[in-house]
């Protein structure tokens, strides 16, 4: 046995049950070995989509992702989907073949940690064969009980070499969710006490919380909002706010500004989430609990920083809270419930209809989807000027259900987004939203999709531009050739890597949606949306105002 093989059985062993990648020499063994143990091999057709969508994979509840990558260009390819990654703090190992040490003049030599290091990940390396599978479940330990990005090195001759060691690897041990210590638990119970309209803001950290978030919400009167990644947290509850930053509706954005006590639970409280400070009122008192030490106070002053676990730390306050006899309504109330169920939502905030006939409003068609899809969903949005209709219009079940990789803001990545969440959540219908200028720059991925004969969605928002720059330089009267296009038919280039495809100006023209989502679903539809670009989305607006 050589060191590739054993290291691809260990990490079966592990937990790396599904693995996306683009094989070359350098990780080839290692991959076959992967699939020998029982591993599902994902093959897509560029390592940057294989990137997102093992990182898409991860976010959707598909355990650790794992990518395989050829040592060299392979890791470059792959690099700005493990920048994303890597920012958003997810579990992820990165198998990258390395070249020989002794391969000190191969075009193939970069230095692979320092590229890791560049961009957040934590880089790794199998040292020899007698350590390489306690390197092997070192690097996985770190993704999987630190929610890190890991680039484990494979050099080549460490992957060939015989291995005569144990097959298995070291077991990573179960990490212990620490809370933090009684005088702190006190301290948050005290602001919450004194407190007569706290809001309660969800982010990524506090996915796994939801029900002692409840509790403790229910126990001190506080509305509950989440960041756009934690979408989904609290859904069906009468006090749900839903998104907090520039995606929060006009009541939302009303009572999270309102707040005297605002709680950031797992949560970056970043400019984005908290619309550059505008959200946070003169006078308020600003809590931060997270599990790392270095998120406290990292985006913006806080009042109080706890360190612990989401979910240990709200039992633990409300058991304090219950021990000094402690409830109050705060804000709520059966009106603001009935308020909030009436114009919570985006799609029930009134708006002028600017389709015209030969393109329709990305409100009115988002509106239309939102009714046609069945409610068990997954949706994965790419980023640009379109991106907020899906983001919050497209309804969805659960914290699983937006998948919505934006922490490096990068365009192209959404259709990868949407395979790996599809694999992750085969029982749901994914959409995969996506501008015109994100769909072309990863439409390769349409073949990976219609090989896997995944019955996604994809909707493409084509206004013929990359829209954020027009709207952003156009009012100032700066030339936009550079950021405008002549018409694509973006359908036709669907049906030609083999997908069902229509397109779409007006709300009549959804009609065929119908019919693909009562079929078989064996291939994706390519829903071509010639949507009105006439003005800036409002979450654009104001994070140009932030810019500025």
């Amino acid at each position: 046995m050589i060191v590739a093989d054993a290291v691809g059985a260990a990490l079966t062993r592990l937990g790396a049950g599904t693995v996306f990648g683009v094989v070359g020499s350098g990780n080839f063994h290692v991959t076959n070995a992967l699939i020998a143990a029982g591993a599902r091999f994902v093959a897509a057709r560029h390592e940057g989509g294989a990137a997102t969508m093992a990182d898409a994979y991860a976010r959707a509840g598909g355990g650790v992702g794992v990518l395989s990558v050829h040592q060299g260009p392979g890791l470059t390819n792959a690099l700005t989907g493990i920048a994303e990654a890597a920012k958003s703090r997810t579990p992820l190992l990165v198998l990258a073949a390395e070249a020989s040490g002794s391969a000190v003049r191969s075009n193939f030599r970069i230095d692979q940690a320092a590229l890791a290091t560049a961009v957040g990940a934590v880089p790794e390396r199998l040292h020899s064969p007698a350590t390489a599978l306690a390197d092997a479940a070192r690097a996985w330990r770190t993704a999987a009980t630190e929610h890190r990005t890991v680039v484990l090195g494979l050099p080549l001759d460490v992957q060939a070499a015989e291995y005569t060691g144990p097959v298995a690897a070291p077991e990573p041990p179960v990490p212990c969710a620490p809370v933090p210590p009684p005088p702190a638990i006190a301290r948050l119970a005290d602001a919450l006490a004194e407190a007569r309209r706290p809001v309660f803001l969800a982010g990524r950290g506090a996915r796994a919380a939801r029900d002692p978030l409840r509790a403790l919400a229910e126990r001190t009167g506080a509305l509950l909002a989440t960041s756009a990644v934690a979408r989904g947290l609290f859904r069906g509850d009468p006090f749900d706010l839903d998104v907090s930053g520039g995606f929060a509706s006009p009541v939302a954005a009303e009572l999270i500004g309102g707040a005297d006590l605002l709680i950031g639970w797992g949560c970056a409280l970043n400019m984005w989430t908290l619309r550059h400070g505008t959200l946070v009122g003169d006078g308020t008192t600003v809590v931060q609990v997270d599990l790392d030490t270095d998120a406290l106070g990292a985006h913006r002053p806080i009042d109080l920083g706890l360190v612990g676990d989401v979910a240990g730390t709200a039992r633990a306050v409300e058991a304090e809270l219950a021990h000094r006899g402690y409830e109050a309504r705060g804000h709520r109330s059966p009106e603001l419930a009935a308020r909030l169920a009436r114009e919570v939502r985006w799609r029930d905030v009134p708006y002028d209809d600017e389709s015209d006939g030969s393109r329709i409003d990305p409100r009115t068609l988002s509106i239309a989807l939102d009714d046609l899809l069945p409610a068990e969903r997954t949706v994965a949005v790419d980023s640009g000027n379109f991106m907020g209709y899906p983001a919050m219009y497209l309804e969805v079940p659960d914290a699983d259900g937006l998948v919505f990789t934006q922490a490096f803001q990068s365009v192209g990545l959404g259709l990868a987004t949407a395979i790996g969440a599809a694999t992750a959540r085969p029982d749901r219908l994914t959409v995969a939203a996506l501008g015109d200028g994100g769909a072309l720059m990863g439409v390769a991925e349409l073949e990976t999709a219609v090989r896997l004969g995944l019955g996604m969605l994809v909707v493409v928002y084509d206004d013929e531009a990359y829209g954020a720059e027009v709207h952003h330089f156009g009012p100032d009267g700066h030339p936009l050739d550079t950021v405008t296009f002549p018409p694509a038919d973006l359908a036709e280039i669907g049906r030609g890597f083999g997908c069902s495809a229509l397109t779409v100006r007006r709300r009549e023209d959804l009609a065929p949606l119908a019919e693909w989502l009562a079929g078989p679903r064996d291939r994706p539809l390519v829903v071509h949306a010639k949507v009105t670009g006439h003005r800036a989305a409002w979450w654009l607006e104001e994070a140009f105002r932030g810019h500025s």
